[in-house]
């Protein structure tokens, strides 16, 4: 008697906890496709100044989303071009020391400008001369900051004090307190890119679960998604943990789409524009899944 009475107590709490995630995935599908759909209808015109490698997916991301890219990183051009930006993604990927100026420039005057702005911390352990750009970029308090596990516990960690280094066999699970503690240093909502995309404002830490393995064989989609978020923070810029959630799940959904109709990672590449451009809303609400992690 007393073991049927804790078999019907286990199966209530499963079915309740099923309950519950199919209502959270259903809250977040409603967001993802309402956030898409607000890129699309208003293509929010981001201002790009990333790596040599990451141009032509970025740009073609931004446009299968129904943003409008803009390649702009000349010092020059940026008093009159960033003023007139939704949004700017800034990417350390191919760095120079005038790209750096570019750069602080750029995230200074969106700042100014009440823009929000997006930075990609490409390889930030690599050189002494990459970390010292980019913590002087997380000073000028970007909105979002999204890297791989180990680009994000490195830049926590040197933004706490000395650190013994790190390399890329992090996975995003060993990331989850140092994207927190990056987070409420810095003010940004930190993203942290892999198997399973953890979200975090410092507090509340959410997981996106959408993606393919096979995105990690093709070069630069993590700066791409870093664009897309950038769009969706230009279309919710008053709650940029939400955009960027369901940016990243968004993104995970077009390569599980893609992945039906590739053959391997270059045609996985073709297919994950084409099927961004057309997700709809049946696609999306059946396939967003976000769910809370703490």
């Amino acid at each position: 008697m007393e073991e049927g009475k804790a078999t019907t107590t286990t199966t209530t709490t499963c079915s309740s906890s099923m309950r519950k995630e199919e209502e959270e995935n259903g809250w977040w599908g409603q967001r993802s496709w309402k956030l898409l759909t607000a890129v699309r209808n208003r293509a929010p015109l981001i201002q790009c100044i990333t790596n040599f490698v990451s141009m032509d997916i970025m740009a073609n991301t931004l446009l299968a989303s129904g943003a409008s890219p803009a390649m702009v990183h000349c010092l020059h051009e940026i008093p009159d071009f960033t003023p007139h930006a939704h949004a700017l993604c800034i990417n350390i990927g191919t760095l120079s020391p005038d790209w750096i100026a570019s750069m602080k420039a750029a995230a200074s005057l969106a700042v100014r400008s009440g823009k929000p702005w997006v930075l990609d911390p490409v390889a930030v352990s690599a050189s002494d001369f990459r970390m010292k750009a980019c913590l002087e970029l997380v000073e000028l308090r970007p909105t979002v900051i999204r890297g791989n596990a180990s680009e994000i516990i490195a830049l926590s960690s040197a933004s706490l004090g000395p650190t013994k280094g790190v390399d890329s066999s992090h996975g995003t699970l060993d990331a989850v307190e140092a994207a927190k503690s990056l987070a409420q240093s810095s003010g940004a909502i930190v993203a942290v890119s892999g198997a399973v995309d953890i979200i975090t404002d410092g507090q509340h830490v959410v997981g996106a679960h959408n993606g393919v393995a096979m995105m990690q064989q093709i070069t630069a989609t993590g700066c791409a998604v870093t664009a897309l978020i950038a769009a969706f923070v230009a279309a919710n810029p008053l709650d940029a943990f939400e955009a960027t959630a369901s940016a990243l799940s968004i993104f995970g959904v077009a390569g599980e789409v893609g992945l039906d109709m590739a053959k391997g990672p270059a045609s996985l590449r073709m297919h994950l524009i084409d099927s961004l451009h057309g997700l709809d809303e049946v696609t999306v609400l059946s396939r967003v899944v976000i769910t809370h992690m703490s």
